[in-house]
């Protein structure tokens, strides 16, 4: 079976994803190098490369949202509440271990 171009090309959407999961890798991958980093240069910059692939990832969301290719679901009111009612417990725990 002979492959041709078009079999090989990405389309919009998948380049996009693409993209999009290569952005969350290299995030994952700065915030270790920065909790790694030894040096406050070497902080600085992991950093800013670390903004600077979040400004990209975000860029890249809009414009999949934008295109139809990326639409988050709306939470749910009740997960929601939950994870409310979970941080105000771990609050509460937190402000009395300190207290």
């Amino acid at each position: 079976m002979k492959l041709t171009k078009s079999d090989c090309t990405l389309n919009e959407k998948d380049a996009l994803q693409d993209m999009l999961e290569s952005e969350k890798q290299l995030m994952g991958i700065y915030v270790t190098a920065l909790y790694e980093g030894s040096t406050k240069v070497i902080r600085k910059n992991f950093s800013a490369n670390l903004l600077g692939v979040a400004d990209n990832q975000y860029l890249i969301f809009t414009q999949m949202n934008t295109r139809g290719y990326y639409e988050p679901k709306p939470a749910n009111k009740t997960l929601i509440d939950e994870a409310n009612e979970t941080f105000k417990k771990q609050k509460k725990c937190l402000k009395a271990s300190n207290g």
